[in-house]
This record gives C-alpha cells, structure tokens and sequence, in this order.
C-alpha cells in the first residue's frame, strides 16, 4: 500500500497498483527480449527445393531450413512464456482484488477462469474491446507448445485456421516419420505483437490510476510498411 502525498493525499490500494505494474512487466519483456530475439535469428523468405547442383548448395539449403524452423520453435517459446506470465498476472490480481474486499474469490482453475474473474471485476468486456480472441487464442496456442497434439490442437485449428499454412514455402518441419500437425503450427512476429498488444491493453483497461495506457503501441505492419 502507498500513500501518494499532495493537495489530494490518498492511499493506493495493491490491487489499484498492480495493473500499471504488470503491464510494464511485460512490456520490458518484450521490448528488451523477445522484439530483439526474434529480429536477431536469421530468417528466409522462401526454402529452396529439390537437387542441389553442390554439396555447398546442398548445405545451404539445409541451414535456411533450420533458420526458419528455430525461428518458429522462438516464437513458439516466446508465446508460452507470455501465456504463462499473463495467467500469473491474472491469479495475482484477483486475489488482490478479493482481499480488498474482504470476501472470498470464487474458485478458479485455469486462464479461461482467472481471466472472466478479472475481467468482471475490472468491468472490462474483453470480445468488445478487442483483446478476447487474441488472448484465447494465446493461452491455446501455449497448450499445444506445451503438450502438442491433443483437444487444443483441434480447438486451435478450428478458430485459428490461418497459423497453419502447409501451402507455403518458407517452412519444413524436421521431424521424422509421419506429419504431426501440432508441429506445424506456425507462430510469426506478427502474431507474438498481437499478443503482447492484447495482454498489455487488458491491463492498461483495469488500470484505475491516471494516465492509464488503453492502447499500446504495438501494431501488426500490413503489406505496404503501413500498421494494420
């Protein structure tokens, strides 16, 4: 608890604190680790096919196929980690929120739930605001990098159809043996900016204080160099 001094003297409450916090949090994150990590792994516009002329083209071939396929497997990585920070978040706030009002939190188990608590109580409509796909569609995608194939891999493709895109020629996946689909899954930097975009909106809408920041500036570049 903080008591902010001045002509306005009043004491601020953990719970009225912690969304501005959590928001910088993850905005350090990913301005100071996952934007420069991403922009730093070498990645290739399209992979070359068929018989190599030499074994140096055949090489060559072969490292841009694991460029692109680590590159994936980073923001794949990168997708868990926010998923699993954010659900932190959530657990953490509405609690917080709960022990301020002296009653006891309804049972939760899982982002779907933490987030809805959250979300009610800080009067946040997450479909009309724009965040609540981007962010089921997150914490989904951390499922299946967690524990591939299964009933998230199924929902996933179902409402996310466009993360995968077996038509293109910018991946190869290195597995042996049969096609997984959960290993073709395909999570781009343009998808990683959705995502902190969502999770850093949702806090600066529970943000009470002043000067709260509603709209992050992370924007997905459309086909131009223009911002989508």
């Amino acid at each position: 608890m903080i008591t902010v001094l001045g002509p306005r003297r009043r004491t601020l409450q953990t719970k009225d604190q912690l969304p501005r916090i959590f928001q910088a949090n993850l905005a350090r994150l990913f301005e100071q680790v996952i934007q420069p990590a991403m922009e730093a792994l070498p990645v290739h516009a399209s992979l070359e096919c068929g018989e190599a002329a030499t074994m140096d083209e055949f090489l060559d071939r072969a490292a841009a196929q694991v460029d692109n396929y680590t590159a994936n497997e980073a923001a794949k990585a990168f997708t868990l980690t926010l998923a699993g920070i954010f659900e932190r978040q959530l657990s953490i706030w509405a609690r917080a929120v709960y022990l301020d009002l002296a009653i006891e939190m309804p049972k939760a188990r899982g982002f779907q739930e933490f987030l809805a608590i959250c979300a009610e109580r800080a009067g946040i409509d997450v479909q009309q605001t724009g965040v609540g796909s981007d962010l089921n569609e997150m914490f989904m995608v951390a499922n299946v990098v967690r524990h591939g194939e299964g009933s998230s891999c199924e929902k996933l493709m179902a409402i996310a159809p466009m993360l995968w895109d077996d038509a293109s020629n910018d991946y190869h996946d290195l597995l042996a043996g049969p096609r997984i689909p959960s290993e073709h899954l395909r999570i781009r930097m343009r998808d990683l900016v959705r995502y902190i975009w969502a999770t850093t909106r949702f806090w600066g809408l529970a943000d009470p204080l002043p000067m709260a920041v509603t709209d992050p500036p992370y924007r997905v570049e459309a086909r131009g160099g223009e911002s989508a």
